[in-house]
């Protein structure tokens, strides 16, 4: 199989059926072009894949790394019936769908992460959302799975259909999952928050109903950092 050849519209259309597909042989970044095709509207369940990418990228624009024929990068449109509140609970949603398609023994490296036991990334994702009056419009939810080979279709197959599942499944059962296995609860955390100037440090001690991180200052002071308000995060 040659490079790419395992996501093409040919390879892959067998295995999606009807859901909506954009295959390309080169983007700039699966990302760029699922929100292009959202903002004109690509229905839920969308699914934008290349055999190449120029310049992927996760949160916060950090770049990632992808060799030909190894490894799993593709991008998929929700829209999702959720109240603009509640935006970050996406961000829940997804990794811990990601995690029940990651196997056994691994843990939530909060707030976009999937590693496992001995710390190796397993999987990651980046989500792109815009608002609008009565809630969430669409997300735009960027996949990076490091490790996979061809053939990949199975396994983008698998994670879209964990992450349609979470998303139609109890938001409740969903929400203890991922805080059953979030290994950045209880740690000690240092943050880089969106716009590069403010900061936090401290303890983390829990994860609220909507996908915050709650830290605990040296102060006392408890602060709820939604996921999507972090650019950088260091634990130790």
């Amino acid at each position: 199989m040659g490079s790419g050849d395992d996501l093409t519209t040919q390879a892959l259309e067998p295995l999606l059926g009807e859901r909506p597909l954009q295959a390309q042989p080169l983007v700039l970044s699966t990302a760029s072009h699922a929100l292009e095709w959202a903002d004109t509207g690509a229905p839920d369940g969308a699914v934008v894949v290349a055999a190449n990418q120029i310049a992927p990228r996760g949160r916060a624009g950090a770049p990632w790394k992808l060799t030909p024929d190894r490894g799993l990068s593709f991008a998929l449109v929700l829209r999702p019936q959720l109240e603009a509140e509640r935006e970050g609970f996406l961000y829940t949603l997804v990794l811990t769908a990601l995690a029940d398609v990651s196997g056994p023994d691994v843990a939530i490296a909060w707030p976009d992460e999937v590693r496992s036991a001995a710390g190796a990334l397993l999987a990651a994702a980046d989500l792109q959302i815009r608002l609008g009056r009565e809630g969430v419009k669409f997300a735009v939810v960027t996949f990076l799975l490091p490790e996979a080979k061809p053939p990949r279709g199975e396994l983008l197959l698998r994670v879209v259909e964990a992450v349609e599942a979470r998303l139609a499944g109890p938001q409740e059962v969903a929400f203890e999952d991922h805080r059953n296995i979030c290994a950045t609860v209880g740690r000690h955390v240092r943050m880089k928050l969106m716009g590069g100037r403010a900061r936090l440090e401290g303890r983390s001690l829990d994860l609220d109903e909507d996908g915050a991180l709650v830290v605990e200052k040296a102060s006392g002071m408890r602060v709820a950092v939604r996921p999507q308000d972090v650019s950088a995060i260091d634990v130790a």
